[in-house]
């Protein structure tokens, strides 16, 4: 299954130029919105900055699991198995978890438990970064999705210490 829906995403790779450059742009450069979404919040007041640093840690241990993962788990990449669709030059790294993809949902799930409106566009963001992943033929969908999973769970855990660390001690 896995390997039938990357082939129905990446079977349009190359066939339009537009969505092509759009699809590169995303996989490529989204991260520096994020990141100056993160400059921008951290420099707007202290609840926003606490966010921002909130977010910076989760990214930290989403690294920090990638790293492990990479260590113990090795999956090649599709360009490697199979014939497919490849936009951009890639690394011949393990293709699980993707990395892009971890950071993005680290950032985006971190700021929608402070701000829904942001963090909902954030991860329509996220989204569209693990979906071009997929169409420019580095990731499995499985990839997106276990990365998507590790980044909101982590964010989750660190905004829940966070928040019980913050009750206890206006207590």
């Amino acid at each position: 299954m896995n390997n039938k829906v990357f082939k129905l995403i990446n079977q349009f790779s190359g066939r339009c130029s537009p969505i092509d450059l759009l699809m590169i742009l995303i996989s490529n450069k989204i991260r520096y919105v994020f990141i100056f979404v993160l400059i921008f919040m951290w420099f707007r007041n202290d609840s926003y900055k606490k966010v921002s640093y909130n977010a910076v840690k989760s990214m930290g241990i989403t690294l920090l699991i990638h790293t492990l993962i990479k260590m113990f788990y090795f999956k090649p990449r599709p360009f490697i198995k199979h014939r497919v669709g490849i936009l951009i030059p890639s690394k011949m790294d393990t293709t699980f978890p993707s990395k892009h993809t971890l950071l993005v949902f680290a950032i985006s799930t971190s700021i929608f438990f402070y701000d829904r409106v942001l963090g909902s566009i954030m991860w329509v963001l996220s989204v569209l970064t693990g979906f071009s992943r997929i169409w420019v033929g580095h990731h499995y969908p499985f990839d997106i999705i276990g990365s998507a999973f590790i980044a909101t769970i982590t964010s989750a855990i660190l905004e829940k210490i966070s928040s019980s660390v913050n009750y206890s001690v206006r207590q």
